[in-house]
C-alpha cells in the first residue's frame, strides 16, 4: 500500500511539472533551406523584429532538439532523429535515459551540460525579451526542460501502466542529496563509432559523484544551474533595461530551487576536491582545474534564487578565499569565461546582483562592478592575454587553440551583459563596449576573412561538414573515410555553432577535423542570449544580420588550400628548423651566394680579358 501510495504522489508530482509546460505551437517552427539567408528582407528603420534574427534564434534553439538523447516525444521536429540509448543507467538500476549528448558524439556529461543551461538561463533573463518576440519562448522552454529534467529526471510518459512511476519515483540524475551522475557513456567506444543514433555502442557505464567520492565543482556548477533556471522561471530580472522571457512557473521555479540548494549544500559541505578525482574518465573530456569559481557563481546564483544573503556573503568569502579577483582584473592572467573558467562571469553577476538587489549585496567587501569593470578594459582594449586576429576574431592563445568562437562569444556575451545592466546610456564606455561585442558578433555571422557564417544551415556559406556522428550518417565501418564517406552530410544540422577558424582566420570546413568543426551544447550557448539581445536592441535588429550581405559562393574562392594543422589534423603542420633556424640558414645562403656571384664575376672577367690578350 505504501508503494502504491509512493507511486501516486510521484505520477501527481510528475503530471504537474509536465502539464505546466507552454503549450508547443502547431504547425512548429522548422529551420528554412539556408538559402534564405541570402536573401535580405528588412532596412534599418524598418519592424524592430526582423525575421533573419528571429531565424537565427530559432535555429540555435533547433540544434539542442537535434542533441536530444533517450525517448523522443511526439513533439519532436528533427524528423531524422531517433530514440536513442534507451538503456541508460541500467548499469545503477536507475532510469537516466534523456538529457543531451554534449557534441559530435554520444556521451552525456552533466558539467559542461549544466554551463551550458545556466548560462542560457542568464541570457534569457537579461534579454527574455528577444525571445517573446520572436515567438521562440516556447522552445526556450522545452529546450531548457529537457536538460534540467534529466538533472532531476521527473520527465517521461507511463505507457498505459502505473508500474512505471515505480521507476520514476527512484530514477534521477540527481537521485538524492549527494549524489550527481556526471558521465554517462564510455568515451572510449564512443569515439571508435561513426555512425547514427540507433547503433551507439554499449555498455554506456554511468558515474557519479557522492559523499564518498565528491566533486566540488560538478556539484556546484549544477546548482549553478538550477538556481539561474529556477530564478528565470521566477520572473526575477537582473537588468533594469530588459525582463525575463514570459515562461514564469511558480512550481517549477521551487522544484528547482530545491535542487540548487541541495547540490549546494553538498559542494560546501563535503570534502571538497575536483571532479574527475572522483571519476577520473571524465578527465579526459572535462577536466576541471578548479572549483572556487563554481562555488562563487552557484552561491551568486543561489542568492538570487532564494533571496538569500547567506549565500551571497558565502560566494563573496569564497571569491577571496580563492584568489579569483587576480583571474579578472590582472591582465594577463585574465581567463576566458567557460564551461571550466567562472571566475569572470562571477563578477559580471555580482555587478549586476549589486545594481538591481542592494538587499542582497549591502554586505559586501567585493566591489563587483569595479571587478567587472576591469575585466571590460583588459578584454576590450586587449590589453590582457586576449588579442584580434587580423580578421578581427578576439583570440586567446591557449584557450582559442580549439574552438576558436567559444571564448570571443563569450566574451562579448559577458561584456553585453554588464554593459546593458550597469553602464548608463550616456556613458563613455557604453557605446564601444557594445560596438565591440557587435563585432565579434558580426564575425561569427561572417563578417571575417573566409565570408562564413559559422553556424550550420544558415546561408550557403555556412559549413557543410560539422563534426557530428547524427548529422553525417555514415556506416560505423567509414570512420577511417571521415572526410569523403559520404561525400555530403545526410542531414543538416541546422543551428549548430561550430568550433572556428586559426589564429589566422582560416577554416577548412573539414569532418574529421573536430578542433575547427566539431559543434557541442556550450557553443551555441553565449550565441543565443547574444542574438535574442539583438532582437531586444530595436536599432541593432532593424538590419539583417550579416551573412545576409555575403555573395554566395565567396567562401569557395578564399578557402585555404592544404589542411589545417590542429589539435585533430597534423597533415599541415611543417615540422623542421625553427623561425630562428630557418632565418640563420638564409643568412648563410645568402652569404654563399654572395660568394659564388663573386667569385663567378672574377673568373668570366678573367677569361674576358684572356681572349682579348691582356693575360
Amino acid at each position: 500500500m505504501q508503494r502504491m501510495f509512493t507511486c501516486l504522489v510521484a505520477v501527481a508530482a510528475i503530471w504537474r511539472l509536465t502539464s505546466a509546460q507552454i503549450t508547443l505551437p502547431n504547425p512548429p517552427y522548422l529551420p528554412p533551406n539556408a538559402t534564405f539567408g541570402a536573401q535580405p528582407v528588412s532596412s534599418p528603420g524598418s519592424s524592430p523584429v526582423d525575421l533573419h534574427w528571429t531565424t537565427s534564434l530559432g535555429n540555435l534553439l533547433w540544434f539542442y532538439e537535434a542533441q536530444r538523447s533517450g525517448n523522443l516525444p511526439s513533439s519532436n521536429r528533427v524528423s531524422w532523429r531517433n530514440d536513442s540509448a534507451t538503456t541508460d543507467g541500467q548499469d545503477v538500476d536507475l532510469d537516466l535515459t534523456g538529457g543531451y549528448y554534449d557534441a559530435g558524439d554520444y556521451i552525456k556529461y552533466t558539467f559542461p551540460m549544466s554551463f551550458s543551461l545556466m548560462s542560457v538561463c542568464w541570457g534569457a533573463m537579461n534579454y527574455g525579451k528577444g525571445y517573446d518576440a520572436s515567438n521562440q519562448t516556447v522552445y526556450l522552454d522545452d529546450m531548457l526542460r529537457w536538460g534540467l529534467d534529466w538533472l532531476i529526471k521527473v520527465r517521461g510518459s507511463f505507457h498505459g501502466s502505473l508500474s512505471v512511476c515505480v521507476t520514476y519515483s527512484r530514477t534521477k540524475a540527481h537521485p538524492s542529496a549527494n549524489t550527481l551522475y556526471v558521465q554517462v557513456g564510455d568515451a572510449d567506444l564512443d569515439n571508435a563509432y561513426w555512425g547514427g543514433d540507433q547503433g551507439i555502442p554499449e555498455p554506456r557505464p554511468s558515474s557519479q559523484i557522492n559523499s564518498t567520492q565528491p566533486g566540488t565543482d560538478a556539484a556546484a556548477q549544477a546548482s549553478a544551474a538550477f538556481s539561474a533556471c529556477s530564478a528565470l522561471y521566477a520572473n526575477r530580472a537582473l537588468s533594469a533595461a530588459s525582463s525575463p522571457a514570459s515562461l514564469g512557473n511558480a512550481t517549477y521555479a521551487s522544484t528547482l530551487l530545491t535542487h540548487a540548494q541541495q547540490l549546494y549544500a553538498f559542494a560546501t559541505n563535503s570534502s571538497q576536491q575536483t571532479y574527475q578525482h572522483a571519476v577520473p574518465s571524465v578527465g579526459a573530456a572535462y577536466a576541471s582545474s578548479g572549483y572556487g569559481d563554481e562555488l562563487v557563481i552557484a552561491g551568486l546564483f543561489l542568492a538570487l534564487a532564494a533571496n538569500s544573503s547567506s549565500s551571497y556573503v558565502q560566494a563573496v568569502d569564497d571569491y577571496s578565499r580563492f584568489h579569483l579577483s587576480s583571474q579578472v582584473t590582472s591582465a594577463g592572467n585574465e581567463e576566458v569565461f567557460n564551461w571550466d573558467s567562472k571566475a569572470p562571469g562571477a563578477a559580471v553577476l555580482g555587478a549586476q546582483l549589486m545594481k538591481t538587489h542592494p538587499d542582497l549585496t549591502s554586505d559586501s567587501s567585493v566591489n563587483w562592478t569595479q571587478e567587472a569593470e576591469a575585466y571590460m578594459e583588459i578584454t576590450v582594449s586587449q590589453t590582457g592575454r586576449g588579442s584580434l586576429t587580423k580578421g578581427g576574431l578576439l583570440y586567446y592563445a591557449g584557450d582559442s587553440d580549439e574552438a576558436s568562437l567559444n571564448p570571443a562569444l563569450n566574451a562579448a556575451m559577458l561584456v553585453t551583459h554588464y554593459t546593458t545592466a550597469i553602464l548608463p546610456p550616456s556613458s563613455a564606455n557604453y557605446s564601444r563596449y557594445l560596438s565591440f561585442a557587435q563585432s565579434q558578433l558580426n564575425y561569427i555571422l561572417g563578417n571575417n576573412p573566409m565570408t562564413v557564417p559559422y553556424i550550420v544551415g544558415t546561408h550557403p556559406n555556412s559549413p557543410v561538414n560539422p563534426h557530428s556522428a547524427i548529422s553525417t550518417g555514415a556506416s560505423p565501418d567509414d570512420i577511417a573515410n571521415l572526410d569523403t564517406v559520404p561525400a555530403q552530410e545526410h542531414y543538416v544540422l541546422y543551428g549548430a555553432v561550430v568550433g572556428g577558424p586559426d589564429k589566422y582566420d582560416d577554416f577548412w570546413d573539414l569532418r574529421s577535423d573536430w578542433v575547427q568543426s566539431e559543434v557541442a551544447l556550450d557553443y551555441n550557448a553565449p550565441l543565443l542570449s547574444l542574438v535574442a539581445y539583438a532582437i531586444v536592441n530595436q536599432t541593432t535588429a532593424a538590419q539583417d544580420p550579416w551573412f545576409t550581405r555575403l555573395d554566395v559562393g565567396s567562401y569557395d574562392k578564399v578557402r585555404p588550400k592544404g589542411s589545417p594543422c590542429d589539435a585533430a589534423v597534423s597533415t599541415g603542420c611543417h615540422h623542421g628548423l625553427s623561425k630562428s633556424g630557418k632565418i640563420a640558414i638564409g643568412v648563410v645562403v645568402s652569404v654563399v651566394g654572395s660568394i659564388v656571384i663573386g667569385l663567378g664575376a672574377y673568373w668570366m672577367a678573367i677569361e674576358f680579358h684572356r681572349r682579348k690578350g691582356k693575360f
